[in-house]
């Protein structure tokens, strides 16, 4: 570990944050969300074309005017067009999303021996919060299942523990809530940490997400020209007709979908949901069918 305790007090501009979290020659994925129009718009490019003050006025003009903006926060591969496990080039940082009992959840971080010092925390909205990490050394797998390992000790937002994983840009404007909220990031530390220096239990397993990619290719490989949500759909009925925790599909097809839908936790929630209606009525249907003739119960509850 190369740790900076207690830096200069340091509340990073959008530019000032990109720069230094990135080198100038890194290729970046820049996300611009517009929920009310339904608009999503990715520009991979250079960190420093990413700070620039020509990109910079032109997020400021789609934040005023109902986006959100977020960058991810691992750098991809010079000949990259999409954000994909595939197109990452190196895990830089690590990360929490601390939406539920944020303030709370935020003090057992900082109070905590099982990890570092953050080098940033983020406000995102009124009592929420994104924990940033500097790294080097981790491979994809390792930075997974750290991710996985916080959230389940601080109690992190699950879906946030892919490693092409958006977090929001200091600067921006929150524009999920009635009132504006500017995320600002605070700087707590200048070090780089390495796996050793998070002392927390990380599963063997493969992250959910992985294990998503690897089932759905295995299971779907006997299709073609099927739809990522045709996939999902796939993918969902029978994880749950296998058994598996419905929740755990939930977070899998959320993770795998973080990327592009604006809201991929209630995406996989009904994707799962009818998966569990169709089986369902699929047994009802079986049930009924194996009754003998004129002996039929009457299932007022039957569509």
């Amino acid at each position: 570990m190369n740790q900076v305790e207690n830096p200069t007090a340091f509340v990073p501009s959008a530019s000032e944050y990109i720069l230094d979290n990135f080198e100038q020659t890194d290729r970046i994925a820049m996300l611009v969300l517009n929920r009310d129009f339904g608009e999503t718009i990715q520009r991979i490019t250079s960190a420093q074309k990413a700070s620039s003050p020509e990109f910079q006025a032109w997020l400021r003009y789609k934040n005023a005017n109902g986006s959100d903006i977020y960058i991810g926060m691992n750098p991809l591969r010079q000949d990259a067009s999409t954000r994909t496990k595939e197109d990452i080039e190196s895990i830089r940082h690590v990360y929490l999303d601390l939406d539920h009992r944020g303030t709370e959840a935020l003090e057992s971080v900082e109070n905590s021996s099982a990890v570092p010092k953050p080098n940033y925390v983020l406000t995102s909205s009124p009592g929420k919060f994104q924990v940033v990490w500097k790294v080097e050394g981790m491979s994809l797998e390792e930075a997974e299942g750290l991710l996985h390992a916080m959230a389940r000790e601080f109690g992190g937002d699950p879906a946030a523990t892919d490693a092409t994983r958006v977090l929001r840009l200091p600067g921006f404007a929150n524009k999920k809530y009635e009132t504006d909220f500017y995320v600002e990031a605070r700087r707590e530390s200048t070090g780089i940490y390495h796996l050793r220096d998070f002392k927390l239990h990380i599963d063997s397993q493969d992250p959910p997400s992985h294990n998503y990619d690897r089932r759905a290719k295995r299971e779907s490989s006997s299709r073609t020209k099927l739809g990522q949500s045709e996939h999902d759909w796939a993918f969902a009925k029978r994880a749950v007709a296998r058994g598996d925790d419905p929740e755990e599909v939930i977070q899998q097809i959320a993770q795998h979908r973080a990327r592009d839908k604006s809201d991929p936790q209630d995406y996989a929630r009904r994707t799962v949901s009818k998966a569990q209606a169709e089986l369902q009525q699929n047994a009802n249907h079986r049930t009924t069918s194996a009754e003998p003739s004129g002996q039929t119960e009457d299932r007022g509850d039957r569509t």
